[in-house]
């Protein structure tokens, strides 16, 4: 933590920054690596376990992953894409949202305490694996002709703003959608990740300090930081699979 002068270490930049654990080869693996590795072992080895050896009548393990697997099912995907079109990618968005979602815990969990996603790189990757599922879905769907008009809003009735509206659609779906997709899970858990070693640090500074009611009032916020964390990590992991649903939705309508 740096010191700004007044001997409180202010959080910032350093603060998602870490040195490697080892390097070879020129490569350097981190705590973020580390972090990102364990949650595609757990994310892996919780469903190989759940459903490895699926019973009719299923254990607590298998009931716990029905739920969760059915959530995603049933609560976005059917309700996004239909049962008819969105069967197929119900694996790749539950995937997603418990991929992403066991990133985002890593915040509140002793000693990792750090959300993988609030590095971009990870929300980036992510992001364009959905965009490398819409757009030659969009042309598979429609054509070469058609899928340039599904993704760049192309409506005769427009008139004369037709190429102006095609010109930022186009700019909008091709270029900047993979952007705000990633840009949205990003910035939620790099401030939330923020605020709570901003409140974490005061604590334990104002307690040093003898500031003890102060720093009891600090340690109360870091509690409701943390519980309101809880709840924003599993809602970006929501918004994220539901953000994906909608572009591959957007694939797979009738352009009219």
């Amino acid at each position: 933590m740096s010191d700004n002068g007044c001997g409180f270490p202010a959080p910032g930049l350093h603060s998602f920054l870490f040195k490697p654990m080892f390097t070879v080869g020129g490569f350097e693996f981190n705590k973020v690596m580390l972090l990102a590795l364990l949650t595609t072992l757990i994310v892996i080895t919780f469903f190989y376990a759940a459903f490895g050896k699926s019973k009719v009548v299923p254990g607590k393990l298998q009931l716990i992953g029905e739920a969760g697997y059915d959530f995603v099912r049933r609560g976005i995907v059917y309700e996004t894409l239909g049962k008819r079109d969105g069967e197929k990618y119900v694996p790749v968005m539950v995937s997603l949202f418990f991929f992403i979602w066991i990133m985002n815990i890593w915040s509140v969990i002793p000693l990792a305490q750090f959300p993988v996603s609030s590095v971009i790189a990870y929300p980036m990757v992510l992001a364009l694996i959905v965009y490398f599922i819409w757009l030659p879905l969009t042309f598979k769907k429609h054509g070469l002709v058609g899928g340039f008009k599904n993704i760049t809003g192309y409506d005769k009735e427009l008139g004369g703003v037709l190429p102006l509206v095609m010109t930022i659609e186009f700019f909008s779906n091709v270029l900047v959608r993979p952007f705000t997709h990633a840009v949205r899970l990003f910035a939620n858990m790099f401030a939330g990740h923020l605020l709570l070693v901003m409140f974490t640090v005061s604590s334990w500074y104002l307690l040093n300090s003898w500031m003890i009611p102060a720093a009891g009032v600090s340690f109360v916020m870091t509690m409701v930081m943390i519980l309101f964390e809880l709840f924003v990590q599993a809602v970006q992991a929501y918004v994220f699979v539901l953000l994906a649903c909608t572009y591959v939705q957007g694939a797979l309508a009738e352009h009219h």
